[in-house]
């Protein structure tokens, strides 16, 4: 057993991501009419419905109650940023201090410290981490890695929530969408964490509890140096260089296409919309949400693919954005009658 209970976290994870995905599943399969599937999916239609593709759900002033301003994406990135910058500072430090091989292993900790955080000898910890096998320490650096792909997603998002898009006074989107947001926002950057996470913290606790019996005066003197700090990051394998490729990939052409959405409405009160071009869209109607999936695929190649939480979040990914966008190249192709017949969904020859 990981140190902190490790072997917990993991399952809850999947659980989660398992819960959340189960609904689309079922929601876009041919269930009959009599089994319920008709209502399973109109409910996650308007759950899932934003923007103009929530208008028509939210013109009742009963259905209008249930949503909330489209505008409160932003929410979603401000936790994603402070959920992913906490994680990555958390396990980037304990990477740095106990998992960089040419830094010295620091002396043990004293008794006392050892039973705050609840173990019987006062060598147990300073021996676990000491014994990480080389492989484990690749584990921990990937992850650093991969969370500062995270990093880098959530702060341009957020970024371009509030600098890009233009969102119209009556944009809404339903609570239940909205809370799904929230979930996402934490449980992606924990899920990208969860193989080390755990014994990171038992980490920072051990550190804390060092703190409060020898003070402030009796504590070593924390110098940070940049080549231990970057180094590791640097040293990691072939399939993090191809994960960030492919991340880069995704991003250019997710802010590409953004541009292109937030440049559709000339007037930010205007509820008026035109038939995107450029980029993607020639292919698919939400090219946006492909770049999405590419995005996330650069993390998973990155992860190394062994963590099953980071595999059920690219799921949930892809069932999420696959949903959305079918709703929305449905509302295209009846807003629009010239609208692009060849276009897919999201994924070009699939749907």
């Amino acid at each position: 057993m990981e140190a902190g209970g490790g072997p917990t976290l993991q399952p809850l994870l999947c659980l989660a991501w398992v819960a959340a995905i189960l609904p689309i599943v079922f929601a876009a399969l041919p269930i009959p009419a009599a089994a319920g599937g008709r209502l399973l999916h109109q409910l996650l239609c308007a759950f899932s419905s934003r923007g103009k593709t929530a208008r028509a759900a939210s013109s009742s002033s009963s259905k209008a109650r249930f949503t909330v301003p489209q505008k409160f994406f932003l929410h979603f990135y401000v936790v994603g940023v402070v959920a992913t910058t906490t994680l990555l500072l958390a396990i980037w430090f304990y990477a740095y201090m106990k998992m960089t091989p040419l830094l010295p292993e620091p002396s043990s900790y004293s008794t006392i410290a050892s039973h705050l955080v609840g173990s019987s000898n006062s060598f147990s910890l300073a021996s676990f981490w000491s014994s990480r096998p080389r492989e484990h320490k690749y584990r921990v650096w990937r992850t650093v890695f991969v969370l500062i792909l995270m990093e880098i997603q959530v702060l341009r998002r957020l970024y371009e929530t509030e600098h890009v898009f233009h969102y119209s006074p009556s944009a809404r989107m339903h609570i239940m969408g909205y809370l799904t947001g929230l979930f996402y926002y934490v449980a992606a950057p924990l899920s990208l964490a969860s193989s080390c996470l755990p014994e990171a913290i038992q980490y920072l606790r051990y550190q804390i509890a060092e703190f409060i019996v020898k003070g402030r005066a009796r504590m070593p003197d924390l110098a940070i140096d940049p080549t231990h700090l970057l180094k590791p990051l640097l040293n990691l394998g072939w399939s993090q260089w191809i994960g960030a490729a492919v991340f880069i990939w995704g991003s250019l052409h997710q802010i590409r296409c953004h541009a292109i959405l937030g440049s559709l409405r000339e007037h930010k009160d205007s509820d008026e919309y035109v038939i995107p071009c450029g980029d993607w869209f020639s292919r698919v109607s939400c090219p946006h949400y492909l770049a999405e999936l590419v995005i996330y695929l650069g993390m998973l190649i990155a992860s190394g693919g062994s963590d099953t939480p980071v595999w059920f979040l690219y799921l949930f990914v892809i069932t999420n954005l696959s949903f959305a966008a079918v709703q929305t190249h449905r509302w295209y192709l009846q807003k629009f009658e010239d609208y692009p017949r060849s276009r897919y969904a999201i994924i070009p020859f699939v749907c």
